[in-house]
């Protein structure tokens, strides 16, 4: 018993002595073995003695307080962005951002109360969840990306027909928000406000006059749905994901306790999207059967073929096959028009055309110059309006034209290819001409140059009209050289238009930067002129550390100059133009020897 330490061998007074918590236990136990047996001997891992019930409790949960959350953007300002992309669909992209803004500032002015809590008023309410409803290829997917790019905030897309009711074989309806949380690198916060996205919501109708099929796959997905769509815990731990046992098993051995992740989905905005086959005949028997003698005349003459879904209602889609509970969690219904062959056209004239320009980075990544006619973007549009598969049509007959050249073209010589309306019409005759035929080639080569200017004038007037408002916002002017800098860098960079703005905003700011910093130095007003600038960043390579290093060499070319100028008795302001930036020295001088004449 001599081994023992005095304090375990004395007689404990049970009732006022405070129970040691599992670490100290362990730390006790392992320096009694270490001094009986040495250190040979000692407890080096955690998590032997199971946890209590109270225990359990402590597990951890990030749903518990409101995370900060800021969000101030107006709805006109995303249709803008909205508008630089994607061609018509007014209707539809009007209330999609109004509708989404409202959601995401209604939450951050919630959360902006004192306490920063949501309650109050906001118990109960109906979020903004969203329907849209349109033919394959229309641009409901291209649309929600958009928006979630856009805004900031966490973005993941399934598709309905994997899911299946909790219980049965299939995915879980609420993988998707854990889906979302991995989205987000695992930070449940930011997770909370984000948009999940679900594509052919239609093939899970069932019930109704179309009869679509068990309630595993339809109804059942439709009822386990109902929850997450309003608000409801999701823990992220399943008992059929490996990973997450063995993380949630280390995670205990480590801190004897059981962590429990769980995400509140209250915040988190639904998009719901399908073709919807058949609706349009529910709505159109619906207002025939609600009009009687020369009014229904009147009501079939006001709406015609193809336009009766814009008229749908909650209980259109409960006809479908939808429960009533789960359309009254979609109280925002947008309808999707289909796209005409002008609309197709449009598309790709579109200066922010991804087809286009994703066929352009296909050859440039071979070293070889791609360019649209006008004619021949036409001639594809109008291709792609006889498949009648929307603007993935357009993939297709783009892909279906230019195989043979982009298999064949990167083995040869030939850099340049001009695809006009002759090689839409007959791509194996124009590629057979183009390697035999050196004059031909050659012609390829001068329209390649003549087409590089229109479009890049067409990239400056589209950044005038799309973005000049946002360039004005931050007080930049768009001068001739400016506009041509930027959309170079848009076209030779594969960059956004935004960002190529957003570059130059930053840069200009910079440059204004350092002409308040020697200002202060120097003791006087130092400016530059927007054509300096221009000379400043037409530099290459265009960034931050290009801009600071011209800027350096200019103002220290010119600081003893400048000092001479601040010993003046008046005010001094100077105003550095162009030529101040190509020969500093020189526009220095001739600015101290006028100042000094003056006097």
């Amino acid at each position: 018993m001599s081994d023992i330490p005095q304090d375990v061998n004395d007689t404990p007074d049970t009732k006022n002595a405070t129970f040691p918590d599992q670490k100290e236990l362990e730390r006790e136990i392992s320096a009694y073995l270490s001094n009986k047996y040495g250190r040979r001997v000692r407890i080096v891992s955690t998590g032997q003695f199971p946890l209590t019930n109270e225990d359990d409790n402590e597990g951890v949960s990030l749903t518990t307080e409101e995370p900060a959350f800021h969000f101030d953007l107006p709805p006109e300002e995303l249709i803008n962005h909205l508008d630089q992309y994607v061609v018509g669909q007014d209707e539809a992209k009007a209330i999609l951002a109004t509708k989404i803004c409202t959601h995401f500032n209604r939450i951050s002015r919630s959360l902006a109360r004192p306490g920063g809590k949501s309650g109050g008023r906001n118990v109960g309410r109906t979020k903004n969840n969203v329907l849209l409803i349109g033919p394959t290829g229309v641009g409901k997917t291209f649309l929600i990306k958009l928006i979630a790019r856009y805004i900031g905030v966490p973005f993941v897309k399934g598709d309905a027909t994997k899911f299946s009711e909790t219980g049965y074989v299939g995915g879980d309806v609420e993988d998707l928000i854990r889906d979302l949380v991995r989205e987000s690198d695992n930070n449940l916060q930011r997770a909370q406000f984000g948009i999940i996205y679900l594509d052919e919501i239609d093939k899970i109708a069932s019930g109704g006059e179309l009869q679509r099929g068990l309630d595993v796959s339809r109804s059942g997905v439709q009822r386990a749905l109902l929850k997450p769509m309003e608000e409801t815990e999701v823990e992220m731990r399943v008992p059929h994901d490996p990973v997450s046992m063995i993380e949630a098993m280390e995670h205990y051995r480590l801190t004897g306790k059981r962590r429990r992740q769980s995400i509140n989905t209250r915040h988190i905005l639904f998009i719901m999207s399908g073709v919807f086959d058949g609706l349009e005949k529910i709505v159109q028997r619906r207002l025939q059967q609600r009009s009687i003698g020369f009014e229904s005349t009147v009501a079939a003459a006001m709406l015609n073929p193809g336009t009766f879904l814009a008229k749908v209602k909650a209980e259109d889609l409960v006809t479908y096959g939808f429960e009533g509970e789960f359309v009254g969690r979609l109280p925002v219904v947008a309808v999707l028009a289909g796209l005409s062959e002008d609309d197709l056209y449009a598309i790709l004239s579109n200066p922010n055309s991804t087809v286009v320009i994703g066929k352009k980075q296909d050859f440039r990544a071979y070293g070889i110059d791609l360019r649209f006619t006008d004619e021949a973007l036409r001639q594809i549009a109008a291709l792609a309006a006889l498949e009648r598969t929307g603007a993935r049509a357009l993939v297709s007959v783009t892909e279906r034209v230019l195989l043979h050249f982009e298999r064949r073209l990167p083995s040869s010589d030939i850099h340049h290819l001009v695809v006009d309306a002759q090689l839409v019409a007959d791509p194996t005759a124009v590629l057979t001409k183009l390697f035999k035929d050196v004059d031909y080639r050659r012609l390829h080569v001068e329209q390649c140059a003549k087409l590089a200017e229109v479009e890049l004038q067409g990239m400056m007037d589209f950044i005038c009209d799309k973005l000049g408002d946002y360039m004005d916002c931050h007080d930049v002017l768009l001068t001739p050289e400016r506009l041509r800098m930027m959309a170079l860098d848009v076209e030779g960079e594969d960059l956004e238009p935004r960002e190529v703005c957003q570059r130059f905003v930053g840069l200009i700011g910079l440059i204004n930067e350092r002409a308040h910093k020697i200002s202060v130095h120097c003791g006087l007003t130092l400016s530059f002129s927007e054509g300096a600038m221009d000379r400043i960043l037409a530099r290459h390579p265009r960034n931050k550390a290009s801009v600071n290093q011209v800027c350096d060499q200019v103002l220290q070319t010119m600081e003893h100059g400048l000092r001479l100028l601040s010993q003046r008795s008046k005010t001094v302001e100077l105003l550095i133009s162009a030529a101040g930036i190509d020969a500093p020295d020189n526009f220095i001088d001739q600015a101290v020897s006028k100042a000094f004449k003056l006097d």
